[in-house]
């Protein structure tokens, strides 16, 4: 059986060489739609991973107070129909003052700089450095962890310590290695103590969070003072069963700070991480969607070009039909032959899909700095597809030679 398996694979493969031309164009038709299934798949795969991971990290557990929401309204004319006043000092101050429920823990920050240079001795880095002003709680409300060193404390942060947490970049760019703790760097002048260097977290959408510096906010106020800085308000609610009453008690506390009347709308945002993943993870969906109705499409039309490919095969091959009817070949035989053709075509257009298809994931997720995984879902799925697609391709040529009386095959010309 084995043996008569393999005969047929090698008299499939002939056959392919001797129309390679017709083999080759059919291949790339299948491969550009699994091409379009396995990479777009592999790349939206990177993407929700690398921000579903960074809010996850976050935890379910924590909801911000920002200026506006997550899904902005605008109006026709594509501006806000609602402009926000920004999250000032004195609202996170008020904040944190009034805000006490039980089991939560406050976090407060701003960016202060997107494009500070760090120096340590003669060493400096590019002036692309993102300097942060956050409390106590800013590594444990975004789920950043301490790779070594220690976290700031309540002390660092009343007492503006000119202390700071650097990210794991500063290891290779400026401390060429050398232990960066209790290193004293320089930013604007300003020394700072290294307390702590955090862990690798990598980048999203450009954004390095290896290449920023974590300093006291009032420090930060200090040094950063632009008008209108808008600031982050993330609160962690430690028993995820009181989530919703934490909420509750932060959005009055807030409207409170605000003096907005029952009557007035919020004119703040308010975001659950869990409600971002949830978005992230629709958003991902509908790109899914949209890869597998390409891929199908253009499947679809491969597999009429496999099928048309195969019954012009048939038609030219009529007279080698009927010789090997003559010598005794039973009709399963010959479905078989034409059946493995399609088989061994369709899965040579597979991996040459599977194989653009990682390429281009790997590619897109290199370019946006993403974690790229192999989606292994996508490419089963695509040698599951197109080996149903050259089935049925493959059933109406198979059944044609299959049904040639062999008498008139051997008069054929």
């Amino acid at each position: 059986m084995f043996s008569l398996f393999w005969e047929n694979v090698r008299i499939a493969l002939d056959s392919i060489k001797s129309q390679l031309l017709r083999t080759i164009l059919t291949i790339v038709i299948i491969g550009i739609g699994i091409w379009a299934l396995v990479g777009i798949l592999s790349a939206v795969t990177a993407l929700e991973n690398t921000i579903s991971g960074n809010f996850a990290s976050m935890g379910a557990n924590t909801f911000n107070i920002q200026q506006y929401e997550f899904n902005v309204q605008s109006n026709n004319g594509g501006e806000r129909e609602k402009i926000n006043p920004i999250i000032s000092y004195n609202n996170v101050r008020e904040f944190t003052d009034k805000y006490s429920f039980p089991f939560t823990k406050t976090s407060i920050s701003f960016v202060g700089t997107n494009s500070a240079e760090v120096k340590y001795g003669s060493e400096k880095t590019d002036p692309e450095v993102r300097v942060y002003g956050v409390n106590e709680n800013y590594l444990e409300n975004t789920g950043t962890e301490i790779d070594r060193g220690r976290n700031f404390t309540v002390f660092d942060i009343e007492n503006n310590n000119k202390v700071c947490l650097i990210g794991a970049d500063f290891l290779k760019n400026i401390f060429k290695n050398e232990d960066p703790i209790n290193k004293t760097i320089s930013i604007r002048g300003v020394k700072f103590k290294v307390i702590g260097l955090l862990e690798t977290k990598g980048s999203t959408f450009g954004n390095n969070q290896d290449l920023r510096v974590l300093i006291p906010v009032q420090v930060a106020r200090g040094i950063f003072t632009q008008p209108n800085i808008n600031y982050n308000i993330s609160v962690k609610v430690t028993d995820k069963e009181m989530m919703e009453a934490a909420q509750d008690e932060a959005i009055i506390t807030f409207r409170n700070i605000r003096k907005l009347s029952p009557i007035e709308e919020n004119n703040f945002g308010i975001e659950r991480s869990e409600d971002l993943i949830n978005r992230i993870a629709m958003i991902t969906g509908y790109l899914e969607a949209a890869a597998w109705i390409i891929s199908i499409i253009t499947i679809l039309g491969s597999s009429i070009a496999l099928m048309n490919i195969m019954l012009v095969s048939v038609t030219e091959r009529t007279r080698e039909i009927g010789v090997r009817k003559a010598l005794g070949a039973k009709r399963s035989t010959i479905s078989t032959q034409f059946f493995m053709e399609t088989i061994v075509i369709g899965q040579f257009g597979s991996i040459l899909g599977i194989i653009l298809g990682i390429l281009t994931g790997f590619i897109f997720a290199k370019i946006f700095e993403f974690d790229f995984t192999l989606p292994w879902s996508a490419i089963i799925w695509a040698t599951i597809i197109t080996f149903i697609v050259a089935v049925i391709a493959g059933s109406y040529p198979a059944a044609k030679a299959a049904r040639l009386d062999p008498i008139e095959s051997l008069r054929y010309e």
